[in-house]
């Protein structure tokens, strides 16, 4: 492996964990195909990382336009979303696979 790359890797996996180690933990749990909790109160102006875990047998996919998210999250599984820093305000989700199923995070 020649030097530059290394170093390019280096720095690439140096940025991953200075961005991981600085986000806020949030959790949000689908069960029953209903989020909790449907309203999730994060921090304005700071980078969240947010545990979606699918406690049921089937598939569920955490979707937000508002979040420009969209993510599969297979059956008995997890899966991390990172968003922000969110300016103040109300940000919409659903399970597009259950459209009834929504929730919003807040920020403040």
């Amino acid at each position: 492996m020649n030097k530059s790359f290394s170093t390019l890797v280096a720095l690439l996996l140096g940025l991953m964990f200075a961005a991981t180690t600085h986000a806020e933990d949030y959790v949000i749990t689908i069960k029953n195909s209903q989020f909790s909790p449907a309203e999730l109160t994060v921090p304005a102006g700071k980078k969240v990382k947010i545990t979606v875990k699918n406690q049921d047998a089937v598939p569920a996919e955490f979707e937000s336009s508002d979040l420009n998210r969209e993510k599969i999250v297979t059956a008995n599984s997890e899966i991390f979303i990172f968003i922000g820093p969110l300016d103040a305000g109300s940000y919409g989700f659903f399970n597009d696979f259950h459209p009834a199923s929504k929730g919003s995070i807040v920020a403040k």
